[in-house]
């Protein structure tokens, strides 16, 4: 499939509502038909011998090697060669979130530590510092990153100069959520490992949407969501860790495979659904069938159109430098449009309900600024349609 065959008529691929102008790719993910039925073929096959399949084929929980090729390490393995990565160093979990806590709640902090966070950060991972901080007497430092009309050098020099004696770990995006950005991931772990500090990676929004190369980045841990991007079913994630990382890694639910490695603890966590975690190889498999650098290349170049677009429109310049976008862009609307966060949701609300466009807002004391997600479901037409729709909101 090259980026000519890609467009609306793609939308028979997915199950999503065709009357409606998707532009939110980027919040929960869509999961094409096929890879649908490929997860309800591992569920079927499951249940036609649930014990054989979830008790003694899964997972290897003593660490043993029986079963020789336990399913959970056959995907892990399918998923490892699309990251950059080896099937050892890497776990399912259920979203980059569980990655995050899985992580902070196995490390050993003691009194007075520091957990350095951005203020661009996701918010239910800077949660879960807080939380860890609290629990061991450590604190919580925020580095401001500037949301927009930054250069690359801007984000790893802030960075660096917020690591300070104390800071043993530095939780830091690899694609900022609400801001979209793709911060300069290697160097900025370069500058933090320098100064002695550990770099945990949140890339909730990373594989599928941009080249991954996890152990190319110098970063000790890595966590993201295969269920964005990575068009694999809900819910699916990993985390990966350095090899000196594993013995002090544990999931947030401890159960059989405690002390035997991170496979044997973090594969089996009793009775759950696996089937999202077993069709991700085949997901990502998808993505590459379905173009893999062309794909990614037609999500950021219409991403960049669309919000071009409404620059045009409106007159907000977009000062970000075009290599810290991916496939979402963040934009800004004029001042009239509103600025708070309660008329940021009312005019999401209004885009969905009377123009039929599925695109988050959120406010900003400039002026409300979306986030525009490309799918190769997207054409132009729904960047002109976003256009159209905002013309009629300004009036």
């Amino acid at each position: 499939m090259n980026t000519g065959h890609y467009g609306r008529h793609l939308l028979a691929e997915w199950m999503l509502d065709p009357s409606v102008a998707y532009l939110n790719h980027g919040t929960v993910g869509a999961t094409p038909r096929r890879v649908m039925a490929e997860y309800r073929r591992i569920q079927d096959a499951i249940e036609r011998q649930p014990a054989q399949f979830q008790l003694r084929e899964l997972a290897d929980v003593e660490g043993r090697g029986d079963p020789s090729r336990p399913h959970m390490r056959v995907a892990a393995e399918g998923v490892a060669r699309h990251l950059g990565c080896r099937a050892d160093d890497l776990v399912f979990v259920d979203n980059a979130t569980t990655g995050v806590n899985a992580v902070l709640r196995s490390f050993p902090f003691g009194a007075g530590d520091e957990i350095l966070v951005t203020s661009l950060g996701y918010g239910a991972v800077t949660s879960t510092a807080r939380y860890v901080a609290r629990e061991h007497g450590c604190t919580v430092a925020t580095v401001d990153l500037p949301p927009h009309d930054a250069t690359p050098d801007d984000y790893v020099d802030l960075v660096a100069a917020a690591v300070g004696p104390r800071t043993r770990i530095v939780l830091v995006d690899h694609i900022t959520s609400q801001t979209a950005l793709v911060l300069p991931l290697a160097r900025i772990a370069a500058a933090c490992r320098a100064k002695g500090a550990l770099v945990l990676v949140d890339a909730a929004h990373s594989p599928g949407a941009i080249d991954v190369d996890i152990e190319s980045y110098g970063v000790d841990w890595y966590t993201a969501n295969l269920h964005k991007w990575g068009f694999a079913p809900r819910s699916c994630g990993i985390l990966w860790a350095r090899p000196e990382h594993h013995a002090s890694l544990h999931p947030t639910v401890i159960s059989w495979g405690l002390g035997n490695g991170i496979a044997a603890e973090f594969d089996l966590l009793g009775t759950r659904d696996p089937a999202p975690f077993l069709a991700a190889p085949f997901a990502l498999d998808l993505v590459e069938e379905w173009g893999g650098p062309l794909l990614r290349r037609h999500n950021h170049d219409l991403a960049m159109e669309g919000a071009r677009m409404v620059e045009a429109e409106f007159g907000r310049a977009l000062r970000t430098p075009e290599e810290l976008f991916g496939p979402m862009v963040n934009v800004g609307v004029p001042h009239r449009f509103g600025t708070t966060k309660d008329e940021a949701v009312a005019l999401q609300r209004r885009l969905l309900a009377v123009h039929g466009i599925e695109v988050p807002v959120f406010g900003d004391t400039e002026g409300l600024r979306l986030r525009i997600s490309a799918q190769i479901y997207n054409d132009r037409s729904d960047m002109e349609r976003l256009v159209a729709a905002l013309r009629k909101e300004a009036r």
